[in-house]
């Protein structure tokens, strides 16, 4: 079997009943925190320029994460995509430098919501296997980081979702992953610029996942080695890959229990930084005015990812990128909340004078994906030196958020995206979710009776 065979094959043959209770509580967890992260999205910048850039002429009755009306599937997912990922809140898996649910909850939230009769179990299996199929090409990298793995691998695993919840055949299946592969792309250059170009890259993906779904429905021929082929996804967009361990566990263990949890609207790169600055701040009492310079030890890709120099005039996905700007503004602010990216916060002359003492510098991790061990130093004026040890991430497998703590992240994206969806009720939805017998119904929640100034500003919406 060639490996778009295997990959499609899961995503058919996956049943949400044979799943362990983990992997299905896992599903339901991060639904729950993506669908609120996609609600807060629609109160992000240039969020409104997204949905009008679809809107316009968009006739469907897909709906959106927080927004009113309907449109086509295709701009739902596209717009669901890029809130889910604009303010870099979304869960993500570590190892395989993914944020999984982006593209496959923005595709298949879209798909759902303009077919009706999907049920829970289904959409929950689609899910699942859509998740493992994107950290399977994640996880099968030996190199370092060269494209946006979000989206580059993460079509593959919205289509492969797509195709389950229309009941396509394995033959139509692969074809939609060769469309996919026609359509995959992701440059880390809009990640080295700090522009919003990251949420967009997800949300091109989730939309091509439903047009290579259709293309593959309708029968146009397609790219059958998708994946290794010699011009396929593994052979263009890593360096060094490897596999086949990834497609011995598919079946055997699921990805979606290995996701982290992001309590803080940043680059997961910044996590452990900014809870050592609230060590710093809480159990040893250090106030900014005590602090000479702060130094963040860590892997390589850490210092890559979020080791830039805050500067004034900072665009906004800029800053989320930026631990210096992120650990300044936690030393004197005690958190990163989604305020922490208002115009007068990233203007903020004394936080910005706080991050020009701060730096990251590159340990002798070998691992290209490791964020962790890392080790916050902070030298005094004093001449005292406090060492901060980070093993893991908050938010990780291994420090899991509780339950309060979930809730309390996701009331807080719903009020942020101003929707008056209870998250308690939500969460009751999408506890039952073996129940369900519509699912387009549940993730329609946070747009019934919405009329938003986005949707004024491009006339209504069909």
């Amino acid at each position: 079997m060639s490996v778009s065979e295997v990959f499609a094959s899961h995503a058919l043959n996956l049943q949400w009943s044979a799943l362990p209770e983990t992997a299905c509580d896992c599903a339901r967890i991060f639904l729950l925190d993506t669908i609120a992260v996609g609600v807060a999205g629609a109160a992000t910048p240039f969020a409104d320029a997204v949905l009008a850039s679809e809107a316009a002429g968009s006739i469907g009755s897909a709906r959106i994460f927080g927004r009113a009306g309907s449109v086509s599937a295709r701009s739902a997912a596209f717009v669901n995509a890029y809130q889910i990922h604009a303010q870099e809140f979304d869960c993500v898996h570590e190892a395989a430098v993914l944020h999984p649910y982006s593209a496959v909850l923005g595709a298949l939230a879209a798909e759902c919501t303009a077919r009706p009769g999907v049920n829970g179990v289904n959409f929950g299996a689609a899910l699942v296997a859509g998740v493992d199929i994107s950290v399977s090409l994640g996880l099968a990298a030996r190199s370092p980081l060269k494209f946006f793995r979000p989206a580059s691998a993460g079509i593959f695993g919205a289509t492969a979702a797509v195709a389950r919840v229309r009941g396509l055949t394995i033959a139509q299946t692969v074809a939609a992953l060769g469309h996919a592969l026609s359509f995959a792309s992701g440059t880390m250059q809009a990640h080295v610029e700090g522009t919003p170009g990251l949420a967009l890259q997800v949300a091109a993906a989730a939309r091509s996942a439903i047009a290579a779904t259709d293309l593959a429905e309708l029968g146009v021929p397609a790219t059958a080695m998708s994946i290794e082929g010699p011009f396929g996804y593994l052979n263009l967009f890593e360096t060094a890959y490897d596999l086949v361990p990834m497609l011995a566990r598919l079946g055997c263990e699921f990805a979606v229990t290995e996701l982290s949890h992001k309590p803080y609207p940043t680059g997961r790169a910044a996590h452990g930084g900014i809870e050592a600055v609230r060590t710093l701040r809480q159990t040893h009492k250090v106030s900014a005015h005590d602090v000479a310079d702060l130094c963040y030890v860590a892997p390589t890709l850490i210092a890559r990812l979020v080791g830039r120099p805050a500067h004034a005039n900072m665009l906004v996905a800029y800053a989320r990128l930026c631990l210096p700007y992120l650990a300044a503004h936690t030393l004197l602010h005690g958190n990163v909340g989604l305020d922490a990216f208002a115009p007068a916060a990233l203007g903020d002359a004394s936080v910005l004078e706080l991050a020009s003492r701060v730096t990251v510098q590159v340990d002798n991790n070998s691992d290209p994906a490791a964020f962790t061990p890392a080790c916050l130093w902070a030298r005094l004026r004093n001449g005292q030196v406090i060492e901060i040890p980070v093993p893991f991430l908050p938010g990780s497998p291994q420090a899991p958020l509780d339950a309060h703590a979930r809730m309390e992240k996701a009331r807080q994206c719903l009020a942020f995206g101003s929707v008056a969806l209870s998250a308690d009720v939500l969460a009751g939805r999408i506890e039952a979710l073996d129940q369900v017998m519509d699912v387009g119904a549940v993730l329609s929640l946070s747009s019934h009776g919405l009329e938003t100034p986005a949707a004024a500003k491009v006339g209504e919406i069909a």
